[in-house]
Order: structure tokens, then C-alpha cells, then sequence
């Protein structure tokens, strides 16, 4: 189990057998008074969770899309989500980085595409928050119990380990539900990132596009497989999301899914079944 104690003294665990959690917010900081609506929001539908948002995205498909405020500017803006009472996660994609964003965040996390960067995990690990592993689109789930074992190596096991879906030929991605498994068994709480796995990389010319569409039925076969959380990227507008809007969820559609979410996932539990 890997658990993390709310500015607001509310507890949150990932395994265990404890009940799903949640990681939810916009791909990137768009603006101060965005995240702080926004985390609002989410806040009064799912209860306890954990805000995401990027303070950077390094990895856009274009060097002219919108990447984020940066840095410096982007972790005073989450210290503020903080401070209303959320825990938060947000993405490194540089060793550097891991030192100034554990200082506001609960949770690193490593893009898909850097999760076998060996000095950016032992960094991240260093700084003794909890570290959540993106697996990468290339790699088999059986490979990725190596990344897990760079960040344990600094004495670190507070790990978490996501699945985002696996590259299907060109501009495609597919999840296949027996990864979630074959991830659960290396001894660390599983997430199902939920909305990267409908993303179609690069499939919008010079950014990429979604099937949102598909994100219910996909979370469904997530939770009823056993994943510990869930990660979905969540926007009012995802229309006019400066990143990722196409593979979002639209904010009105988290209540009703994360209900049903949440009822397949008491059953799963109260079976004591488990895909580990």
C-alpha cells in the first residue's frame, strides 16, 4: 500500500485493498484561476483525490504548441492548489526538477516516454515523495518492473505504477487488460490512466488526437481487472484545452462514471479478487 495524508488531514491510499483512488485534473496549468476552479470542482464530486497538472509539457508534438507555465511559475500556482486543501501530482522531466517540485508535490510522476531515464528515477526517488512510473508505449509490462527497481535502488518504495496503453502500429494505442496483471505482480499499487489510453498520437497532424468516447468502457475493464487508482485527465471544455483536449473527460461526465466506477470496484474488492 503507498498512502498520502491531504493538506485537509484526509487520508488517501493506493492498494491494500482500500477503496479506488483517484488522480484527476487538467494535462497542463493553463492559468492560476483554472486550477483552482477546476480542483474545486473535482474536489466536490469525488471527495478526497489527487489534483495532476503539468507545470510543463516537454513532449508535445510541436515545438509551437502550448507547453505550460514553466517551472518556477507553474509550482507557486500548484503550492496555491495546495493550500485549499489537495494533495498534488505533477510530472519531471529532468533530474533537476525532482528536488524544487518535491517541495509542493506528493507525487512525481514520470512521462511514458522518460520512464527508463535512469538518472531522472534515482532522482526522483532521492527526494522520498511517492513516485508514479508512466509505463512507457513501447515497452512490454514484464520490462517495466525494471523502471520500478531504479527507484527502489535509492531506498524508495513508495512507488506507483501506471498503465497508459501500448503503441498498435501507427498513431494507435491499445490496452491490453492482461498488462494490469503481469504490473501488479512486481508488488506495487497499479493505476489505469484512463484517458492517455484513448489518445492517438500525432493522428491530428501536429498535435494528437482521442477517442474520449472510449474512456468509460476501458476504466470499466480497468476496475473490474483490480487497478488500486485511477488517472484520468479532466476539463469543463475539452474543446478548448490547451493540450490533450481531444482524449479528456469532460468535467459534467466524472460524477456518473466515477458511481458506476466505484460500485464495480466495491464488488471486485468485496470478492477478493485481485489481478496481483
Amino acid at each position: 500500500m503507498v498512502e498520502l495524508t491531504t493538506p485537509r488531514g484526509e487520508r488517501i491510499a493506493f492498494g491494500g485493498g482500500a477503496p479506488l483512488a483517484l488522480i484527476a485534473g487538467p494535462c497542463v496549468i493553463e492559468s492560476e484561476e483554472h486550477v483552482q476552479a477546476l480542483a474545486h470542482e473535482i474536489g466536490r464530486i469525488a471527495g478526497p483525490f489527487v489534483f495532476k497538472a503539468s507545470f510543463d509539457k516537454a513532449n508535445r508534438s510541436s515545438v509551437s504548441a502550448y507547453r505550460g507555465p514553466g517551472l518556477k511559475e507553474g509550482l507557486r500556482i500548484l503550492a496555491g492548489v495546495k493550500a485549499a486543501g489537495h494533495a498534488i501530482l505533477t510530472d519531471i522531466h529532468e533530474p533537476s526538477q525532482a528536488g524544487p517540485a518535491a517541495e509542493v508535490a506528493d507525487i512525481l510522476q514520470i512521462p511514458a516516454f522518460l520512464c527508463r531515464q535512469t538518472d531522472l528515477l534515482r532522482e526522483a526517488g532521492r527526494t522520498g515523495r511517492i513516485v508514479n512510473l508512466k509505463k512507457g508505449q513501447f515497452m512490454a509490462p514484464q520490462d517495466f518492473r525494471l523502471c520500478a527497481e531504479k527507484v527502489a535502488s535509492t531506498g524508495n518504495s513508495k512507488i506507483l505504477l501506471t498503465e497508459r496503453g501500448t503503441s498498435f502500429g501507427y498513431n494507435n494505442l491499445v490496452v491490453d487488460m492482461r498488462a494490469l496483471a503481469i504490473i501488479g505482480s512486481f508488488g506495487y499499487p497499479v493505476v489505469f490512466d484512463a484517458t492517455h489510453s484513448v489518445q492517438l498520437p500525432g493522428a491530428a497532424g501536429s498535435a494528437s488526437g482521442g477517442q474520449a468516447q472510449f474512456i468509460e468502457p476501458l476504466t470499466r475493464a480497468a476496475v473490474a481487472v483490480s487497478v488500486d487508482g485511477l488517472f484520468v485527465e479532466v476539463h469543463e471544455a475539452p474543446e478548448r484545452a490547451l493540450s490533450d483536449g481531444p482524449n479528456a473527460l469532460r468535467l459534467e461526465m466524472l460524477s456518473p462514471l466515477l458511481a458506476k466506477l466505484r460500485r464495480i470496484d466495491s464488488l471486485v474488492k468485496s470478492a477478493a479478487f485481485s489481478c496481483c
